[in-house]
Formats: structure tokens, C-alpha cells, sequence
């Protein structure tokens, strides 16, 4: 039997910009190995699978490489097909089950709300490899639960960077996070985010770094409330609510493609 299959640009409200995700919805339980090759065939910096189950749905993240703890904007893109497709009521809370814990998406006002665990930033060494495969000069260096953590002085340095993603590669990290205070009033921070050790040169807008870069500029800009820009090539929009030990991430989504898995 088929399954329905979508394709989701995720922290945009236009189509062609953004993230995509690919989003599964599954009618039974599938085992790693065949969720890994869809994510593969699907060569997008994640595909989530979706699976009804009692109070929510199971939820499990892969990139073409391997499966991954958490991911902001697969979660995004897969709230948005639950919604528009019409298996949850349009105002319904929706819970997600995943290696994070239970994860929830709600409607605020017009956005996608999701509700995260923070994952705090401390500073430390720098890894091997890492600076020379940046080729910057950093004012701070930290590393959070999954990925490393750079500060740099200007927007122009997080715009202009030319990763040696081979010798990046090597860095022990989940990813690599570049980050900046903002030159544009619309927003607190930029940012840009590298994993090719998990088979991502760049992720577009990452929603799950969002979680320790929220946290990190709510303390030094002295709010709670903030609005950060990835700034890839196809760039995007992440507002963050800092609430303590979690962060809720706003955005919006659009579905690009629908389909039919047919293997």
C-alpha cells in the first residue's frame, strides 16, 4: 500500500526558501534500516517519519546518514501536514513522541509553535580541526549537548564564511554553529550551521540549534523574546521564546510537493 509522502519548506512562508523536510506518515512500524534509505532517497537534510499512536504520534528524524536526537524544522514541516491534511483538528495541540521526550506543536498567532528542551551553551576548547575549518578568528568558542558553538565578532564574517567542510568533517560534533548579533533591526542574532559529519555540508535553518542559540542571546541581550536569521543560501526565520530549561521556536511552513511512497 502506498504512503503519502510530503515535501515541506519549514521557517518560511514562501515557497523555495526556507528548509525542506520530507514528511512520512506512516500506517505501521518501520524499522531503522528502511527509514534510513528513504531518508537517503530523499537526500534532504532530514525526513521525519510519523506514526499515530495512543496521546499523539511517534516521531523519529533522519538525515541521508544516520537518525538524529532531535530536529526543529522536520518537526515543523511534519505539525504543518498533520494540520493542513486534516488528521488533527486545525486547533488541536499536537503531541509528538521522540528521543527528546514529548515534543508539542500549537497554533500562535498565524505561526507554528513548538515547544523544546533548551540545550545550554558552555564554553570550552576549541576541537581540533574545527577553527582552521572555519578559517576564523572567534570571540567565543562553547559546545552545547550536540554541536560546537562559535561567536564571531560581525554579521558580514557569519555571511562571508567558506567552510573546508572535508577538514570539518573530522570535528567530533553532531554540527557547527557560527553565530553573530545582528546588523538588521528585524533581528537579535544571525546565524549559520554546519554538519557534514552527519552528511549536511549546510542546513539551511536549523530549528533544534535555535534551542542553544535563543538561550545564549536571551542572556547577553537581556530578553526573552527574540527573532534570529539563518543565513543560508536560502535563508530563514526563527522566533524564540526562552521559558528556563525550555525554548518554544515560532515559524511557518509550506508544502511544496505531495506524493505516494510506493516501495
Amino acid at each position: 500500500m502506498p504512503l503519502s509522502i510530503y515535501q515541506v519548506d519549514a521557517f518560511t512562508d514562501q515557497p523555495f526558501a526556507g528548509n525542506p523536510a520530507a514528511v512520512c506518515l506512516l500506517n505501521e512500524p518501520r524499522d531503522a534500516a528502511w527509514m534510513q534509505s528513504v531518508a537517503a532517497e530523499m537526500n534532504l537534510s532530514e525526513t521525519a517519519f510519523l506514526r499515530c499512536v495512543e496521546n499523539g504520534y511517534e516521531l523519529r528524524w533522519f538525515t541521508p546518514a544516520l537518525e538524529v536526537d532531535l530536529c526543529g524544522h522536520a518537526t515543523l514541516a511534519s505539525a504543518h501536514v498533520l494540520w493542513r491534511e486534516g488528521h488533527v483538528g486545525e486547533r488541536e495541540a499536537i503531541r509528538f513522541h521522540t528521543r527528546s521526550g514529548t515534543l508539542t506543536a500549537t497554533g500562535e498567532r498565524g505561526r507554528i509553535a513548538l515547544d523544546f528542551p533548551a540545550a545550554p551553551v558552555t564554553e570550552s576548547e576549541s576541537a581540533p580541526g574545527l577553527l582552521e575549518g572555519l578559517n576564523i578568528t572567534p570571540t567565543f568558542v562553547g559546545k552545547t549537548k550536540w554541536d560546537a558553538f562559535v561567536v564571531v565578532d560581525s554579521p558580514a564574517e557569519v555571511r562571508g564564511l567558506q567552510p573546508d567542510f572535508r577538514t570539518l568533517s573530522q570535528v567530533e560534533t553532531r554540527g557547527i554553529m557560527v553565530t553573530s548579533r545582528s546588523d538588521d533591526d528585524r533581528y537579535d542574532f544571525i546565524s549559520r550551521f554546519f554538519a557534514p559529519a552527519a552528511g549536511i555540508d549546510e542546513d539551511p535553518v536549523t530549528g533544534s540549534a535555535h534551542c542553544s542559540l535563543g538561550p545564549f542571546w536571551a542572556a547577553r541581550l537581556g530578553k526573552s523574546e527574540l527573532m534570529g536569521y539563518q543565513a543560508s543560501t536560502r535563508g530563514g526565520v526563527v522566533g524564540v521564546e526562552v521559558h528556563e530549561d525550555r525554548v518554544v521556536l515560532l515559524g511557518e511552513a509550506v508544502t511544496a510537493m505531495r506524493g505516494e511512497l510506493m516501495v
